[in-house]
């Protein structure tokens, strides 16, 4: 099975001018031209987050377009700290996720982010390097394989079959249906908005997953 963006793309294309590439529309905002209200969404940014986390940066990344918009800013990281530290999900699932949503979105940044925690929660390697070329990876556990198998269908069809719905329900719940098409929802507004603004890598940071032919 094949996501719907990967389709006919059995082959990996990298290209160079692509929107990761091309100018950030949106860059960080200095910090003495703040308005209050952005202030307090920087405060608040890291609201939620469980003790030792590191603590989210306003610098790069999606908080950087989100900004503009302090009060959405201030709402979505709390939907955002749920989803990530306290969903139905344990680590290696939710990255899964996050993983999958990049590729979707080919967002070089939330790839950027994601892939070493990917590794660091148990995805395997070759798991990872598959979802980045757009290939269904080979080696899944159960629970791997019901939640990428329930995503590409809803990435695909935009909706998933009984028998999707069901795997889902019966190992994580109702709760877990719920969340596991939040997460996907979620990191799926942080791409578009940086695909929108063309939020770039970090510095020196070299292209995290291939163009991809549409």
């Amino acid at each position: 099975m094949k996501f719907r963006l990967l389709a006919t793309a059995l082959t990996v294309v990298l290209v160079a001018g692509t929107a990761f590439a091309a100018e950030d529309r949106m860059k960080p905002i200095p910090t003495e031209k703040l308005t209050a209200a952005q202030k307090e969404a920087v405060e608040k940014l890291s609201e939620g987050a469980p003790a030792g986390a590191p603590k989210r940066s306003v610098g790069r990344g999606p908080w950087v377009p989100l900004l503009r918009s302090p009060e959405f800013l201030n709402r979505i990281q709390r939907a955002g700290a749920y989803l990530r530290y306290e969903s139905a999900y344990k680590p290696n699932l939710s990255e899964l996720v996050i993983l999958i949503t990049a590729r979707e979105w080919s967002n070089q940044y939330e790839w950027f982010a994601h892939q070493k925690l990917a590794l660091k929660a148990g995805i395997k390697p070759e798991v990872i390097a598959a979802i980045a070329e757009g290939r269904r990876p080979a080696g899944m556990t159960a629970d791997e394989e019901m939640v990428y198998d329930f995503l590409d269908e809803l990435i695909r069809n935009k909706s998933v079959s009984d028998a999707a719905y069901n795997r889902i329900e019966g190992k994580f719940g109702e709760r877990g249906v719920i969340d596991l098409v939040g997460i996907h929802g979620y990191y799926s507004l942080l791409a578009a908005e940086m695909n929108v603004a063309q939020t770039p890598l970090p510095a020196g940071a070299p292209q995290q997953i291939p163009s991809l032919p549409r």
